[in-house]
């Protein structure tokens, strides 16, 4: 899906600071508010370690659990109540898990060619 630039690195790098910067314009709660700026600096930060560390696999699955967690969020940490924070963390959560998904077979293909052949 994505090439060798690593594109998805820099969409996490901008989904998680959207997230994490979205309690300033949304209604939210403390749980919402706080699990919001939590994910989305991970997010952020897992974005910004794979364009630091390409071969660095284990970020790509991190950011894909992230996505899941924020997806789940709003019911785990009861905040749909609050529409746009639920819409927000749901969006982003699948749109992340998605992008990560996506980054894997390029990892794997990348960790195939760096392995020696005979």
């Amino acid at each position: 899906m994505f090439t060798n630039s690593r594109a998805q690195d820099f969409l996490a790098v901008v989904l998680g600071a959207f997230t994490a910067l979205s309690p300033l314009w949304l209604a939210t709660n403390d749980n919402a508010r706080w699990t919001l700026i939590v994910l989305g600096v991970l997010i952020a930060a897992t974005g910004l370690i794979q364009m630091a560390r390409h071969d660095l696999a284990v970020a790509d699955y991190a950011m894909g659990v992230f996505g899941v967690l924020l997806f789940i969020s709003p019911w785990a940490m009861d905040f749909t109540a609050y529409r746009g924070a639920s819409w927000t963390a749901w969006v982003v959560g699948v749109v992340t898990a998605v992008v990560a998904v996506a980054a894997l077979p390029a990892m794997n293909q990348r960790l195939h060619n760096m392995a020696p052949h005979h």
